[in-house]
């Protein structure tokens, strides 16, 4: 069973929750001694066997589960905070499990995603998660490049250390005018969420930034004007410094922008012409 740990406030556990974390046989936690704080927290006394089940560990985790689960034991998968599997542990074990023909279930709980995109005032209609951007600045600005033009509004998790450089390279690739919210320590005692334009909020983290953060950012407007060539060719010119070749980098940028490749080529060699 996939269990929704509250984001902050442990008084937003449900009471479902509270009654699995007492009773499952069998529990992998992202974190075990979060796992039994927030036990704590809730009153609940932990019966079962508790292992860590993490990034690191999750790949050769899964075996040792899925035999448990066939000997008949119910396991509980417990995150830091929201659902297992939303960039956290748990789609290799829910895989397997399904692979292997056993049943697969589900306590709701609270999810970032869904917080964040409700509290940033955009469209709320369509949107997609994109979970955490590229740590590297090359493949970060590759992937924004293929995002410029999703009309969904769009959904990140971040880094604090990394949120001003990745605002930057979000308003260079989808321009500086884009509306956008930073939503920071959802359901916690410092919970803030800051709306403004891509621009806007790159100066805002230029300054220490601490927390959680989920990043909320509209989508691409119907009818957006025709991508300013310069900014065609400084995207061409990443790609190329990223190891590129000019042909290639040309074609992807031109399918991201949804324009002709002629159009791509034509401004990077006016943007050479110009120095």
């Amino acid at each position: 069973m996939l269990a929704g740990a509250p984001l902050g406030r442990a008084s937003d556990a449900s009471t479902g929750l509270a009654r699995a974390l007492a009773d499952a046989p069998l529990i992998a936690a992202e974190d075990t001694r979060r796992l039994h704080r927030l036990a704590a927290d809730l009153g609940v006394a932990v019966s079962g066997r508790v292992l860590s089940f993490f990034e690191g560990n999750e790949q050769a985790r899964v075996p040792q589960l899925i035999a448990a689960l066939r000997d008949g034991q119910d396991v509980l998968v417990v995150t830091d905070a929201g659902m297992p599997s939303v960039s956290d542990p748990g789609y290799r074990l829910v895989a397997a499990a399904i692979a292997a023909g056993l049943p697969v279930t589900a306590l709701p709980g609270p999810s970032a995603v869904t917080t964040a995109v409700a509290l940033s005032g955009l469209p709320v209609d369509r949107f997609c998660f994109e979970g955490f951007l590229p740590r590297k600045s090359g493949s970060r600005r590759r992937l924004l490049a293929e995002l410029a033009t999703e009309r969904r509004t769009m959904v990140f998790f971040e880094s604090p250390h990394r949120i001003g450089q990745s605002l930057v390279d979000l308003a260079a690739a989808l321009g500086g005018e884009r509306p956008a919210a930073v939503c920071r320590e959802l359901t916690k005692t410092y919970e803030e969420v800051v709306r403004g334009s891509l621009a806007e909020l790159a100066e805002w983290a230029a300054g220490e930034v601490r927390g959680e953060i989920t990043l909320v950012v509209a989508g691409a407007p119907v009818g957006a004007a025709e991508p300013d060539p310069a900014d065609l060719a400084e995207l061409v010119g990443v790609r190329e410094q990223a190891g590129q070749s000019r042909k290639e980098a040309i074609a992807e940028v031109a399918a991201a922008a949804g324009v002709a490749k002629r159009l791509v080529f034509d401004a990077v060699v006016a943007a050479k012409r110009d120095g």
